[in-house]
């Protein structure tokens, strides 16, 4: 058996190539929208693939099942309730697709969604019992999916603690392998590891303790994680009519009428951007997460990057989230747009004088946890919309966990013309280590 598997570090999505060499076939599971991955290794191992099988219809990232399909003619599978608006092959529960000597079989799991399916994996040489378990949004590695994104929460929640049931009725043996791993926000607290096994889950994974159903689906309810506002868009994009690949960026001289987005550091960005831009960069953590958050799928961007390659990587995850229609990148644009990051000393300085504001640019749980006092609240992903109320004469200083989305909160404010000064490369666990007072948010009984 071929089995490869590919992880985007920047969404924190898993993508499959299964098959059988001796064959010379395979499938690919859940692929992103960069199919090159696939088609190199496939090359590689000597196999063709022959169909695209999606456990979902996602919402957090394109789908490659498209290009696959008019490229490459490669058919699709997909559970019907998925409602596709292009040809399909349908995944029905215990639907069994033979790749050569392997054995790929659908197990119905909804509750992410409602046209879920995990896929038990048997390579047929080393007998009739399931060796893997392609678990999509179902099951994490010590986490499980979110049921709030496709349906009602309790009705989603329901659905999840029934797929879970017939998840755990595999061999304790079996090695899962989800479609996410951390960084994606299609559940909460999952691991960083890229497998676990049956066994493995079912002794360590909290969610998977809870045998009464009540008691799950208050529990999953209880849990809650920002909705990023592009969602919908990736689920029409990759429920309509197949994609096609886009072409390359192309230079621009004039960003005249267009959103600027800055991928450059936060330090070079600083140092001089173009007025109006906003910045989040490449090189830091969860790059096209936050694109979908801050940027709107209509409207026209140009990228500002620090080279063509780097404006080409900046595009394929604008593209992986829905950001299909890049006007292109800008060479050498004039920028004479600065701001002046600050440390935690001149903070510390201007704070106690009354000379800044402190704004916190965390999420409402990670702040509970401590905050500065004196300090005012609002997420970075919502400084688009709610940003300008902060104008008003005072500098605004943004700061955050580590200095990332400080800079980040600190483009989008000065971009609308607030005067903000980002905290960069630190922020309040270095505040708070070095004696600086904090507030720890009190939760009734504790």
């Amino acid at each position: 058996m071929l089995f490869r598997q590919f992880v985007d570090d920047d969404l924190g999505c898993a993508s499959y190539l299964i098959g059988d060499q001796e064959a010379g076939v395979a499938v690919v599971v859940d692929p992103a929208y960069a199919i090159e991955q696939y088609v190199a290794a496939a090359e590689a191992d000597g196999v063709r693939i022959v169909r695209t099988i999606e456990t979902h219809t996602h919402a957090d990232h394109v789908s490659g099942h498209g290009r696959l399909a008019l490229e490459h003619g490669v058919p699709v599978s997909i559970h019907s309730l998925g409602e596709p608006e292009y040809a399909f092959d349908p995944l029905d529960d215990g639907t069994e697709l033979e790749v050569g000597g392997v054995t790929v079989r659908a197990v119905h799991t909804p509750g992410h969604r409602p046209e879920h399916c995990s896929l038990v994996v048997v390579d047929n040489e080393r007998g009739p019992d399931p060796q893997l378990v392609l678990t999509g949004d179902s099951l994490f590695v010590g986490a499980i999916g979110r049921p709030d994104l496709a349906v009602g929460a309790r009705e989603g929640a329901e659905d999840m603690f029934h797929s879970l049931q017939r998840l755990l009725a595999l061999p304790d043996a079996a090695t899962v392998y989800p479609g996410h791993v951390a960084g994606s926000l299609c559940g909460a607290s999952m691991s960083g590891a890229p497998s676990s096994s049956i066994g493995a889950e079912r002794d360590d994974n909290d969610a998977l303790a809870i045998d009464d159903e009540e008691e799950f689906v208050a529990i999953a309810l209880s849990s809650s994680a920002p909705r990023p506002p592009n969602m919908d868009r990736i689920v029409e994009l990759n429920r309509g009519p197949f994609l096609a690949a886009r072409a390359p960026l192309r230079a621009l001289s004039d960003a005249s009428g267009l959103t600027v987005l800055d991928v450059r550091p936060a330090e070079r960005f600083a140092e001089g951007h173009v007025v109006g831009a906003i910045n989040i960069p490449l090189d830091g953590s969860s790059f096209a997460t936050r694109a979908g958050f801050l940027l709107k799928p209509t409207e026209p961007i140009a990228v500002h990057a620090s080279s063509p390659a780097e404006a080409e990587a900046a595009a394929r995850g604008l593209r992986a989230v829905g950001f299909l229609e890049l006007e292109g990148f800008l060479e050498a644009p004039d920028t004479p747009g600065t701001i002046a990051p600050i440390g935690l000393d001149e903070l510390e300085e201007l704070f106690g004088r009354g000379e800044v504001r402190v704004l916190d640019v965390r999420e409402s749980d990670e702040r509970d946890d401590g905050y500065i006092a004196g300090s005012e609240h609002m997420p970075y992903r919502l400084m688009r919309v709610c940003g300008k109320e902060l104008g008003g004469g005072t500098p605004v200083v943004t700061i955050c966990e580590s200095g990332l989305r400080a800079g980040i909160a600190a483009s989008v404010l000065a971009s609308v013309g607030v005067e903000a000064r980002p905290v960069l490369g630190t922020g309040i666990p270095d505040w708070q280590a070095r004696g600086g007072r904090t507030i720890e948010f009190r939760r009734c009984g504790t």
